[in-house]
């Protein structure tokens, strides 16, 4: 394989609460950026405060670009986005891309589907990453996320620096693992807040002061990120703004018991796990943030 020149023209799709984050930490590194979002009042914002274009297709940005990535809600979107939707239009990433353009999708995505969508772009001569990342929205502001990145390793080498901008990268392997990381990372981080509130929900029902509870907890062998992190500064002070929507942890989960019943590997408490957090959105709504699971726990114990 021929060497990857590094990238230094970005398109950049989505500018959600995390990717707005993302894309000016790369337009201050000074990467020529050109963003597109369906909110075309956030674009004009972000363009404004950053410098970067504004694109006026998505065929557009692919062409004036050699690096794409894309930051979605989920995968379906990034599909569209890079592929088309079969709508009269056909605009779409791909359609304009230069040969060796490289394409890295940053959002939580079934690893199922990645690893077809892999490998519908590499027949069409396009390599793709997946590099879905951890820490929500104030690590992407602080370019301190977790960046787990999938796909064929001189190709991610070549990113590193785009991917250094923003956070701390792992090469997880081939096409699709990123994903498949991200969906176990979840899927641990879920539990851990599921569990730490049920533990805390039943202490202080006994009697015990939360607080102290959370600070005995970070003492011992139960401490965790639930604890250590979510639960003093979001739980307990009842802000319940990490940034991170509980609709999208629910997704994650949902992709983690996809990939379990893929693999055939033991699936139950994934299975528990994502049961618990689909009633939790359905009670509280999508954009409800993730902490909120306390929230909807503590709330079976009163309607007993």
């Amino acid at each position: 394989m021929e060497s990857i020149t590094p990238p230094s023209a970005i398109g950049f799709v989505g500018l959600g609460n995390m990717g707005y984050p993302m894309a000016a930490r790369l337009a201050d590194a000074g990467y020529q950026v050109t963003v597109t979002d369906l909110n075309a009042d956030v674009v004009q914002q972000f363009c404004n405060e950053t410098g970067a274009q504004s694109a006026t297709s998505l065929n557009a940005l692919g062409a004036s670009s050699d690096l794409v990535i894309t930051m979605l809600p989920e995968g379906k979107a990034v599909r569209k986005v890079l592929l088309g939707g079969g709508d009269a239009t056909g605009d779409c990433v791909v359609s304009g891309l230069k040969q060796g353009t490289l394409l890295i999708d940053m959002s939580s995505c079934s690893p199922v589907d990645t690893r077809a969508l892999s490998s519908e772009l590499a027949e069409q001569g396009f390599s793709a990453i997946d590099a879905p990342v951890s820490g929500g929205k104030y690590k992407a502001a602080d370019g301190a996320l977790a960046i787990m990145a999938g796909g064929d390793k001189e190709y991610v080498e070549a990113c590193r620096p785009v991917f250094e901008v923003m956070g701390k990268l792992f090469h997880t392997g081939g096409p699709a693992s990123g994903h498949a990381m991200k969906a176990m990372n979840n899927f641990l981080s879920a539990g851990t807040l599921a569990l730490t509130s049920e533990a805390v929900i039943t202490g202080a029902k006994f009697g015990l002061d939360p607080k102290v509870m959370v600070d005995i907890i970070n003492a011992s062998t139960g401490r965790s990120n639930t604890s250590e992190d979510k639960f003093p500064k979001f739980v307990l002070p009842g802000t319940f703004n990490s940034g991170f929507y509980l609709g999208l942890m629910a997704k994650d989960l949902r992709f983690a018991v996809d990939l379990a019943e893929s693999e055939g590997t033991p699936n139950s408490f994934i299975n528990l796990l994502s049961g618990t957090y689909d009633k939790a959105e359905e009670a509280l709504g999508f954009e409800s943030d993730n902490t909120e699971l306390y929230k909807y726990l503590e709330s079976l114990t009163e309607s007993e």
